[in-house]
């Protein structure tokens, strides 16, 4: 049995010096791998800002789409590739996160934020320009290959700013701003779609690209990892692969028509021969994408496992929350978006107040626990609401549920990074980031499968013979008011089975994070946290 490992401190406290210039903020840091990043406070402060100023703009863009989802389904129609917009997204930013984590490890994390943010920025253009669904959804994927390192190289970076009790507090900012920006999406999307239409919520990230490449570009400095660089192509690739066959797997019902089609069924042999051979080259690379080594510890397994949990819910339902109020409420997009700042009230609360906590404490389990409790009530109050619902009932769930997910989202990053090694800081929360944005891609997948089953088999005569299923929210509210209500009925009944599905997912984490053997945090200077259980 191996003993627990944390990460190891970062180092003295910082002292007030002299600011450095923004060219010398810029330079190559020689210092070693201890010491902070940036040893300014001010400096690391506005450093931070920046970095959250991507995080934001990259986890936006992931959900900002789901309340002009059903405008752009009117514009260029396909409803069965609805769910592809997020998960195209998703599924590209799980499949490159480990290598950016990888990348960073070996390269040093400025250049390599800089790029992912590049790659982003011109996606986002291109998304704006799009003349179709299929294009669209290309398009989704060029901006997510910027997307996912994003968000790995940030959380990377912070472990390197913030010694780990620290690191707890500015974690929860983190998390705040990541789930803050999932739930003030459907709100911004909806009203940049009825003002300036569809495509302003992609160019919106054309400026704020810019502004934040120019920024890390001067002030945010350069360490140089003193390790030989040696990429894992093989590992990410076939990881990718596996990732992929998943996520396309649990689609591949709506699009061969069952799961065990025998097209379905290769899928998943493909993802099959892809996990092993992935397996087989980890062993033997001298810098695996992803070590092996991270699940020799029952922690970090059980972190992961709710990691997948966390995005499922916390990312994954956002777009079929705000299908569900439109179709259902008769709310317009913008009216439909502003009952998540519900939720972004929760989650703003919770994540501030568990930040807290686990930096006074050092305990992250019980906030893990509260979390999947809090998830599973949530979501099964959700499966009991049906068209004509009070919007005041609706909003206090939303409220309820966002508390829930603020006070454990950032539980796996810091759990994680306190129990992989220093050197595997970067592939360690690349992974954890890879299983929240593979659980929320293969939740979508499923969330989808299960509106569209319920739909398949309802008809309801129209004016003009239209489909509902494809009825913008302007459509939908023209409608008289018995067809209007048919259509409302029809989602609620669709939206039953979705909602104790992820009810159920919640019970998993819930499991999961009662399994947490309670660890605390070293404080400052500790080499071990008092209490860790033997065997970690």
């Amino acid at each position: 049995m191996t003993k627990h490992s944390t990460a190891a401190p970062s180092g003295p406290e910082p002292r007030f010096e002299p600011h450095p210039t923004p060219a010398a903020a810029g330079r190559e840091v020689a210092s070693p791998d201890n010491t902070p990043l940036v040893t300014d406070p001010r400096l690391r402060l506005f450093v931070y800002l920046l970095l959250m100023s991507a995080m934001f703009m990259a986890t936006l863009d992931n959900q900002i789409v789901s309340t002009a989802l059903p405008t752009i389904v009117g514009e260029f129609g396909e409803l069965e590739r609805f769910g592809w917009v997020g998960s195209a997204y998703l599924l590209t930013t799980s499949a490159v996160m480990p290598l950016y984590g990888k990348l960073g490890d070996l390269f040093g994390r400025k250049y390599v934020i800089m790029a992912a943010i590049a790659i982003f920025t011109i996606g986002s253009l291109v998304c704006g320009l799009a003349v179709s669904m299929d294009t669209l959804i290309a398009a989704r994927v060029l901006q997510a290959l910027g997307g996912g390192g994003i968000m790995v190289s940030i959380f990377s970076i912070n472990a390197d700013l913030f010694e780990p009790r620290e690191r707890a507090r500015y974690q929860s900012y983190s998390s705040l701003v990541l789930m803050a920006s999932g739930a003030l999406g459907p709100v911004l999307g909806g009203t940049l779609s009825d003002l300036f239409g569809w495509r302003s919520i992609f160019l919106v990230n054309l400026p704020i690209g810019i502004a934040v490449l120019a920024g890390l570009a001067f002030l945010l400095p350069y360490r140089k990892p003193n390790r030989k660089p040696k990429i894992d192509y093989a590992g990410a690739i076939l990881l990718a692969g596996a990732v992929a066959s998943i996520v396309f797997w649990a689609d591949s019902g709506q699009i061969f028509g069952s799961l065990i089609a025998w097209e379905s069924l290769g899928v998943v042999a493909f993802g099959a021969l892809c996990a092993t051979g992935w397996v087989l080259v980890e062993r033997r690379a001298p810098e695996p994408v992803v070590p092996l080594s991270l699940f020799s510890k029952p922690t970090i397994n059980l972190l992961l496992v709710i990691s997948i949990v966390s995005g499922a819910i916390g990312i994954g339902s956002v777009n079929y929350i705000a299908l569900f109020l439109q179709t259902t409420t008769g709310l317009s997009p913008s009216m439909a978006g502003l009952l998540f700042v519900a939720t972004t009230g929760g989650i703003a609360i919770g994540s501030i107040a568990a930040g807290r906590l686990i930096a006074k404490s050092g305990r992250y389990k019980p906030f893990s626990i509260a979390s999947a409790a809090l998830g599973v009530v949530s979501l099964g109050i959700f499966s009991f609401m049906h068209a004509g619902t009070p919007l005041i009932f609706i909003a206090l769930v939303m409220l309820l549920q966002g508390f829930g997910v603020g006070i454990g989202q950032q539980v796996p990053v810091i759990g994680v990074q306190n129990a992989a090694s220093r050197a595997d800081v970067g592939a360690a929360t690349g992974t954890v980031t890879l299983t929240r944005m593979g659980g929320a891609a293969i939740a979508i997948s499923i969330y989808g499968a299960i509106v569209s089953s319920g739909l398949t088999h309802v008809r309801i005569a129209l004016p003009g013979g239209v489909d509902f299923r494809n009825l913008t929210p302007e459509g939908l509210a023209a409608l008289p008011e018995a067809a209007r209500a048919l259509v409302a009925n029809a989602y609620s009944d669709a939206f039953v089975p979705l909602f104790l599905t992820a009810s159920g997912m919640m019970v998993i984490g819930l499991i999961a994070a009662l399994l947490l053997p309670n660890i605390r945090l070293p404080r400052h200077g500790e080499d071990k946290p008092a209490g860790a259980p033997v065997g970690e």
